[in-house]
């Protein structure tokens, strides 16, 4: 890509990758056929269609229209490909959803992206409360169980996985299960409305979803029933173009934005200096960034579970406050290893100070295109944001890793005027 151009123009926000993983899982709990709308052409989203085909599902998807068919009548089989499972951590919550219909599942150590220590301890934990029995062998985890009971579980700390892995289980499990201290984020809602739909009984609403709490009323696996759903759009997909936007500068309007999750994501960009209106009736979102001497750094910010600002944008935000004037010091508390970024971002002239779990950028100074690496997903999308504001070009190698979560990241800036193709 050759930076220094501000952007313009309008884009579609994508399904929800993290919505739609595990609703795909879901899937398994019914036997019968599932149509997803809106789900996201991304390569985690074919690994995991890869992992329902491995146990006897038939998968379909329909090309250009985002829809993706699963059949889950002739599922059989209870061990999972190595290859699918290392290649994405949210294979994880295949558990749940096994252990729920089959009584049994053997997997391996989830993979995915290496941005810090990501324990599975909870999930075990949560099942294992529900009557599941687990053990290990070399790096293979096998649970069984003849029977799921509900139970109360009450997590340390909220963990997104771990409260959707116990929800899948939950659904068929015999009597009541309580989980506490359960996560809120929108794809933990999305699940829940899915299964509902399908026929489970979760309550989530109001006060309880307020102080973390789940409650699901177990029922038989045959009472679920085939499901139509449509997956909402993505809202670090909408994040890392807000925060292209910012850096770069320029003004674009988002389509297909999930208003109403933006909160803490927008709070910052104003803050920054930008200018943000919303169209709900269009479930759209403009941002202005076009003024340069407005964009300033604010004093500090932290990561945390949501509604806080998202982990998964605070690469983007990196990049977004290499280009504005003045200070910020940004705290990771949910990952450890969140700022490999950082050492690329060096490369192309940025002022990055890391101590522990906070970054200090200093902002304001010239960035030149290089060729960089991408680590990790979302670390990948802001190394592409920085090459469009570097002078140059810029070059992001190991670009698997973005589309992972993206369908077609150059096609997006191609269309907001950026300069920008594959290469090769």
């Amino acid at each position: 890509m050759e930076g220094k151009k501000a952007l313009g123009g309008r884009i579609w926000i994508q399904g929800s990758k993290n919505a739609a993983l595990p609703i795909l899982a879901a899937c398994m709990l019914i036997p019968g056929k599932c149509v997803l709308r809106g789900c996201p052409d991304i390569t985690d989203i074919d690994c995991m269609c890869n992992l329902l085909k491995s146990t006897g599902a038939t998968v379909t998807t329909v090309p250009d229209t985002a829809v993706v068919e699963v059949d889950t009548r002739s599922v059989r089989e209870h061990r999972l490909p190595e290859k699918y499972v290392s290649a994405m951590r949210s294979s994880v919550v295949m558990m749940g959803a096994m252990l729920g219909r089959l009584g049994e599942v053997c997997v391996n150590y989830p993979g995915g992206c290496v941005i810090g220590e990501r324990p599975i301890d909870l999930h075990l934990y949560g099942l294992e409360k529900l009557g599941a029995q687990i053990w290990i062998e070399e790096n293979h985890i096998h649970a069984y169980a003849d029977e799921l009971k509900g139970a109360v579980i009450d997590f340390p700390f909220s963990s997104v996985g771990a409260t959707q892995n116990v929800i899948l289980a939950a659904v068929t499990a015999q009597g009541r299960t309580v989980i506490k201290n359960a996560a809120k984020e929108p794809e933990v809602i999305e699940l829940c409305k899915f299964l509902n739909m399908a026929g489970a009984r979760i309550d989530y609403s109001g006060t309880l979803l307020k102080s973390g709490r789940i409650v699901i009323q177990g029922v038989e696996l045959s009472r679920l029933h085939e499901v139509v759903y449509d997956v909402i759009s993505d809202r670090i997909v909408a994040g890392t173009y807000l925060f292209a936007t910012l850096a770069a500068g320029g003004e674009i309007t988002l389509e297909n934005v999930p208003i109403g999750q933006l909160d803490s994501i927008c709070d910052t960009i104003r803050q920054m200096g930008a200018v943000i209106t919303v169209d709900t009736d269009q479930n759209e979102m403009t941002i202005n960034a076009s003024d340069r001497d407005k964009i300033e750094n604010i004093p500090y910010i932290e990561t945390n579970v949501y509604p806080d600002f998202p982990t998964d944008l605070q690469s983007p935000l990196l990049v977004a406050a290499c280009m504005a004037k003045g200070r910020l010091a940004v705290r990771e508390k949910i990952f450890s290893s969140r700022f490999r970024i950082v050492e690329e971002l060096r490369r192309m002239g940025a002022e990055i100070v890391v101590e522990r779990d906070t970054a200090v950028v200093t902002g304001g100074r010239e960035l030149e295109g290089r060729t960089v690496i991408a680590r990790e997903l979302r670390g990948g999308a802001a190394l592409v944001i920085a090459g469009l504001c570097a002078s140059g070009i810029t070059t992001v190698a190991d670009s698997g890793y973005i589309r992972r979560g993206y369908q077609d990241i150059v096609r997006d800036f191609t269309e907001l005027g950026a300069r920008i193709s594959y290469a090769g």
